[in-house]
């Protein structure tokens, strides 16, 4: 008869390799729910957008949607889609630079957008199209994907997998203002894609709308 620890580590071994496996599905079912409830969320949404979209058309010079160029899995380029928050010619003159707190670049509808999130739902089109996670890491522009691959430890891991609208950076940690600031969003980003399952981007999405209440 095998000895306990024996018993032990087999036990172990074989709870670690049905966690394993359940990640595994999870990662290979999670497109296809990201579209199903991307889409779902996109048609409950498409008044609260569309109004937001006339509010700033209204109120400045330009386009009421803005497409940016962003870095997505594996390194393929995409363009988000935001509802513009800034003036069009935010970065003629400074090239690209982080947003930050009161930004003098925003509108004052964009302001609002920013600080309530209403600005990030129309990516929900960029998650039907396959190119956004519901849940994920953060993407970022090409140009800040260099610079910090070049700053940031393993920064790059994070394209191992989709980005997200929302992540477990984004919940427990402000925005990026600083390389340092990235460097510790990266730690939660690698945190994620170890642990990424049902139920971690469960926790994420009640998060997130918990954090979307309270700016609202």
């Amino acid at each position: 008869m095998p000895e306990p620890a024996t018993m032990s580590l087999l036990g172990t071994s074989f709870i670690a390799m049905v966690i394993r496996y359940l990640h595994r599905k999870y990662r290979q079912a999670k497109p296809y729910f990201d579209q199903v409830v991307g889409f779902v969320l996109l048609l409950a949404l498409s008044p609260i957008i569309l109004a937001c979209a006339l509010l700033v058309k209204l109120t400045s010079r330009g386009p009421a949607f803005y497409r940016q160029e962003r870095v997505g899995q594996n390194g393929q380029i995409f363009k988000i889609i935001k509802l513009r928050t800034m003036r069009i010619d935010a970065e003629s003159q400074s090239g690209p630079v982080w947003a930050c707190e009161n930004d003098p670049r925003s509108t004052i509808v964009g302001k609002f957008l920013r600080k309530s999130h209403l600005d990030e739902f129309p990516q929900l089109i960029n998650v039907i199209r396959g190119e956004m996670s519901l849940v994920g890491p953060r993407p970022e522009r090409p140009h800040f994907v260099k610079q910090l691959s070049e700053s940031v430890p393993d920064y790059e891991k994070r394209l191992s997998v989709k980005p997200g609208i929302t992540g477990l950076a984004q919940v427990l940690a402000g925005p990026d203002r600083t390389v340092r600031d990235a460097r510790r969003k990266a730690k939660l980003d690698a945190m994620y894609i170890r642990r990424m399952c049902w139920l971690t981007d469960f926790i994420v999405m009640i998060r997130t709308l918990r954090k979307f209440a309270g700016h609202t």
